[in-house]
């Protein structure tokens, strides 16, 4: 049965066209709600894209044996993708849209004959998840690196949004000191309602982050779809699948002018021309080669696959290599004393579960770090090793961990920090203060100061004071020395946050005491 005809075909384009617009408008509206929003509820959490990438599903289930119930959306990508081929990649992935959009600027070049790169390249996607599965069995969660899903997600949480908050801001602040603030406010008014994050958020390895991400964009201009072609293991995992799908392509060698404008416009690497060249499982049903066909002599069919059509022709050493590359990694990342030591200025969420679990189920995804009130949560670079690179860390001298606060765990999609009930959440303990009496201003130069006792939240209070009569001119006076009460103490860092100090604080949050972990405590 034939299911494109010349006019349905340019119809089909568009409306892939449609679709790539209309779910990237999506997910940047899911993104820009995945805020504070003057309550402590997210209604329309980003997540929801995560649940549906079945390649965060399998190993997040290999790397921590679990599956988050969320992530049993992910069947429905499978199963569309067992009907009708890559058609995810092609018009529902965000990062697909940015690289079809970056890639329209690529001078579009004459047919040439297939390069090594276009030959061979395809199949490195598939090595690579080779290497993520392999790891992920081991316990090495590398998925949400490399994750198309994962990886756009946290580019844009902890780069591209903060970047637009600051160039915003810094707008119209130009246009209220030019005198033309009453004209932008209605504008103003409507970002900060609807676009502009709480607050100005700023993050480590941000820069980082945001060149890797237009890095990749860029590779575009060397080759269409570059990241999805050669790179993406999202995509090798859909067209392993695909394989079995029910949608291909037909070309009718009577009616071909061998022109090769087809193999011009394929975004995937497919191969429409010649018939026996064709891959399937590249194929991300962009409709280009069929709406580029002067003759109409492509179409879309269904019926049953062609097995010779789906071939990937992947080398059985180049598998085993890839897998024990996956494997070593569990050695090489893992060569760390945190894993053994801990790290006193590791301070997870509130929820988040013992941190050797916590490190299997954690996909990198920027989500917390975006919906974090006071912009405390921030990635990690090697505080926990390469193991844990990107994942979230409290850092109470940026912001601290609100008392009232549960979002990071409602928008955590594989249960890394687990939800938790607001009750629940102010007893929960992830770390607990010390006070460095060398720079402390009551204890180290006999001056008063009170500020942390006075920001503590917990009741009964987490610090008290201890009074001390000191020798002053013009008589002894009272000095109020803060003391730690550890069973109070929750973590939550607000005290370092305002602590006066220049610097570095005088009382500063450690893991130590963590609910999480029966062997982080005071006394070893």
């Amino acid at each position: 049965m034939r299911v494109a005809g010349a006019k349905s075909i340019s119809r089909l384009k568009r409306a892939r066209i449609i679709s790539q617009s209309v779910f990237f408008a999506l997910f940047v509206f899911l993104l820009s709600r995945t805020e504070y929003r003057d309550k402590d509820v997210i209604s329309y959490p980003v997540k929801v894209f995560l649940e549906l990438d079945p390649l965060i599903s399998i190993s997040t289930f290999l790397s921590s044996h679990t599956v988050a119930a969320g992530m049993l959306l992910s069947l429905i990508a499978v199963a569309v993708t067992l009907v009708l081929g890559r058609v995810f990649c092609g018009w529902f992935c965000p990062l697909g849209a940015l690289n079809d959009f970056v890639g329209s600027f690529r001078k579009r070049k004459k047919p040439a004959a297939e390069s090594r790169l276009d030959k061979h390249g395809v199949k490195a996607k598939y090595y690579i998840l080779v290497a993520v599965l392999a790891g992920a069995v081991f316990g090495i969660h590398f998925a949400g690196i490399l994750d198309p899903i994962a990886l756009t997600i946290r580019s844009f949480a902890v780069a591209i949004s903060p970047a637009f908050n600051y160039l915003a801001h810094g707008s119209f602040d130009l246009l209220y000191k030019a005198g033309a603030g009453a004209a932008s406010e209605p504008a103003y008014e409507f970002l900060r309602t609807h676009a502009f994050s709480f607050h100005r958020p700023s993050f480590y390895q941000a820069s980082l982050i945001g060149v890797l991400f237009l890095g990749i964009l860029g590779l575009n201009l060397v080759r269409k779809r570059f990241w999805c072609r050669y790179l993406c293991p999202l995509g090798a995992l859909l067209g392993l699948i695909s394989r079995f799908s029910f949608l291909n392509h037909k070309l009718a060698s009577e009616a071909c002018n061998e022109c090769k404008l087809c193999l011009a416009t394929c975004s995937g690497g497919a191969r429409p021309y010649p018939e026996d060249d064709w891959r399937g499982s590249e194929c991300v049903l962009c409709m280009n080669c069929e709406s580029a066909c002067p003759k109409q002599a492509i179409s879309i069919r269904f019926g049953r696959p062609e097995p010779e059509h789906r071939r990937t022709d992947l080398k059985r050493r180049y598998l085993i290599q890839a897998g024990a590359a996956g494997v070593a990694g569990l050695a090489l990342f893992r060569l760390n004393p945190v894993r053994e030591t801990g790290n006193a200025a590791l301070v997870r969420p509130p929820g988040s579960v013992e941190e050797n679990e916590f490190l299997r189920r954690c996909v990198k995804c920027g989500e917390c770090m975006k919906v974090c009130i006071t912009n405390g949560l921030q990635p990690t670079f090697l505080q926990a090793g390469f193991e844990g690179i990107w994942s979230p860390f409290l850092v109470p001298r940026i912001g601290y961990c609100e008392f009232n606060c549960t979002l990071c765990g409602q928008v955590c999609p594989t249960d890394a920090i687990e939800e938790l009930a607001p009750d629940l959440k102010k007893k929960r303990k992830i770390g607990l203060a010390f006070v460095d009496t060398t720079r402390c201003l009551p204890y180290a130069f006999g001056i008063n100061c009170i500020v942390c006792e006075e920001h503590c939240p917990t009741s009964p209070k987490a610090i008290l004071f201890e009074t001390r009569v000191v020798a002053a001119e013009g008589g002894d006076r009272e000095i109020k020395l803060p003391v730690v009460v550890p069973g109070e103490c929750i973590g939550c860092g607000i005290c370092e946050h305002y602590c006066p100090v220049g610097e570095t604080a005088a009382i500063r949050v450690s893991s130590i005491g963590e609910d999480r972990s029966e062997k982080n405590r005071i006394i070893l």
